[in-house]
């Protein structure tokens, strides 16, 4: 029985394999990945909530071929095989006509395989083995976007790469330190080398789930990439997996608590991203890239709830991982409906689309609201549990949080006005709903948007509050008024300013897109988010002028080097040599006169 745990793993990667061999046979491809991603999603409801292990030897010093399943393993399994079976149905329309068919089911199948390897891995570096292979399939599925694709999709190797190598660094040190590989059997404290271990993996988590400043290639990949990569891997999976390997550190590896400095640094990086990411996507004018900066500032969400190691911000941060899944996920594909339909994503060149995509629309709206925090969509009471804990621990966070969605709210009413609402583009006279293969995804993450929403118990005591353990709410579950009346009518408020900004902001400008420039070309902001537009601060630009400039150091050393060497070196021995030649005149009375004064010299310094 426990070999079944072997299938997650090989039925998506052999299948993925086999793909690369299917060239021009026209709908095939998109078939067998979708019964390959059907199969896995059923394997997946099949090993719900049931415990097994399987261990083989593998390759020596600790290192097993180890794979375990509990309940948050087997939970996120099961979100991997819905959100794979969802993208490889909206794929077979929207990757219609596209090129690399082959290379990107190939790559799909393969990251979904491991994804589920990462996640069901009992053994660090097996964890690892599966964990880097997504950076292949990760630069692949960038690259296969267009001809200006493989910049963006270096960039995100190498982003990506340098987290990893640090996380390297961190299973070799929780290895020493634990004496073992095996992550059911690893709990540290936190001292001074244990700190060091735990920055070095949660640097590796918080990059894999797309925090900062670990994220700068996803707005270029939301350009660059084909859609269905980002709502599979940047907005569904990878948060997935990072934010799991997030808390395992935080709740299982190492004995993290409230009283330890690790806390508030991860409630910093919350923070941090919440605010900068949301920001940027605040002043974006194209659909894609304002939601890839929103997958940024989500996370931040899930990394502060986690952070506040108060067991109600770790159910909400938790919560949060998958209502941002299921939302974001939403948002990409309903962003894949408009570009398949209208054929761009400018927001410029968009509007009035609400009448010719109702679907769409639709499922945009439930994704919008879910995301801003809009009651009762599940996004709302995630966010309710992260306030809970945030406020615990200290009033700056939770006004850090709260002010994230106000601009969350704010930037996804001018998304909704400018695309879907207004005057249509005459370009855009002709468009229609898209098609069924593709509405379905989206329909069905919405319904569960409001059913996660509505009867948040659900997810909360079936899927969240098992994985705590001892952190578990006693039953407790936040259910809106009157339970925190304060933190409701705070969120209400919110939402109410977000409105009345949006409002007043198209009262002036007379249009959604510029609904916000009040915000965008504020006397202090203009400069600085002209610098943010112009890379200024991009953390990959700032390495790479750093890398230039150190290059061009080195190159400046390397010349001295060369010249004391080459130049300096030789012309001084051809100068004494000179010298010497030019002292022996062959006169015998010089001679006699240069043997007597090296004779008192040495008489002169052995004496002394």
């Amino acid at each position: 029985m426990d070999n079944i745990l072997l299938l997650p793993i090989l039925v998506p990667a052999v299948s993925g394999i086999l793909m690369l061999l299917i060239r021009k046979t026209r709908g095939i491809k998109e078939i067998a990945t979708f019964f390959v991603a059907t199969a896995n999603l059923l394997i997946a409801v099949m090993l719900f909530r049931k415990e097994l292990d399987f261990t083989l030897p593998w390759a020596g010093f600790g290192m097993e071929f180890s794979l375990r399943l509990y309940h948050f393993s087997s939970f996120i399994l099961l979100a991997t095989g819905f959100f794979g079976f969802l993208i490889a149905l909206y794929c077979t329309t929207f990757m219609r006509e596209k090129g690399a068919l082959n290379q990107f089911y190939s790559y799909l199948l393969i990251s979904i395989a491991l994804v589920n390897g990462a996640v069901l891995s009992d053994n660090l570096v097996l964890m690892l083995f599966f964990w880097e292979g997504l950076l292949v399939t990760l630069f692949g599925m960038i690259f296969i976007g267009g001809k200006d694709s493989f910049r963006t999709a270096t960039k995100a190797f190498i982003i990506v790469g340098i987290s990893d190598l640090c996380m390297m660094v961190g299973i070799g040190i929780t290895a020493h330190l634990a004496g073992t590989l095996t992550i059911s059997k690893i709990n540290l404290p936190v001292d001074a080398l244990g700190s060091v271990a735990f920055v070095l993996l949660m640097i590796g988590a918080i990059s894999k789930a797309g925090a900062m400043p670990f994220h700068s290639w996803i707005p270029d990949a939301a350009k660059d990439a084909p859609l269905p990569f980002m709502a599979f891997l940047p907005a569904a999976l990878e948060k997935l997996l990072g934010i799991y390997f997030l808390a395992r550190i935080s709740l299982d590896m190492f004995k993290l608590d409230a009283s330890s400095w690790l806390s508030p640094l991860l409630m910093i990086i919350g923070c941090i991203t919440i605010l900068l990411a949301v920001m940027m996507a605040l002043i974006q004018k194209d659909y894609k890239k304002l939601l890839s900066y929103h997958a940024i500032s989500q996370v931040g969400y899930m990394i502060l709830g986690i952070g506040t190691c108060v067991p109600v911000g770790i159910v909400g941060g938790l919560f949060h991982m998958i209502n941002h899944a299921l939302y974001k996920c939403c948002l990409f594909l309903s962003g894949g409906s408009v570009e398949k339909q209208a054929g761009t994503t400018d927001l410029e060149k968009l509007g009035g689309l609400g009448i010719k995509m109702p679907v769409t629309f639709g499922c945009f709206i439930v994704a919008a609201a879910s995301i801003s925090g809009v009651p009762p969509f599940n996004g709302f009471f995630s966010k309710e549990l992260i306030y809970d804990g945030a406020l615990e621990r200290g009033w700056i966070f939770y006004a850090m949080a709260v002010a994230g969605s106000f601009f969350t709210a704010a930037s996804f009413l001018k998304l909704g006005h400018a695309a879907f609402l207004g005057k249509i583009n005459d370009a855009n006279k002709s468009v229609k709903e898209a098609s069924w293969p593709m509405l379905i995804p989206m329909v069905m993450i919405a319904s569960l948007c409001v059913l996660f929403g509505l009867y948040n118990a659900l997810p909360l005591n079936n899927l969240i509050q098992p994985i705590l353990g001892e952190h578990r709410l006693e039953g407790h579950n936040f259910s809106g008024m009157p339970t925190n009346a304060f933190l409701v009518i705070m969120t209400v408020l919110v939402l109410a300013a977000a409105l009345l900004n949006h409002y007043l902001g198209f009262k002036k400008q007379g249009s959604g897109i510029k609904a916000v420039d009040h915000i965008h070309y504020a006397p202090v902001l203009h400069p600085i988010y002209d610098r943010a537009e112009k890379r200024f601060f991009d953390p990959f630009d700032i390495g790479m002028r750093v890398a230039g400039w150190a290059a061009k150091m080195i190159w400046y050393v390397d010349r001295v080097i060369d010249w004391l060497y080459d130049g300096f070196s030789v012309g001084m021995t051809y100068a004494l040599s000179i010298g010497i030649r030019r002292a022996h005149t062959g006169n015998y009375s010089v001679y006699i006169i240069w043997s007597l004064v090296g004779l008192m010299v040495i008489i002169f310094l052995a004496v002394r």
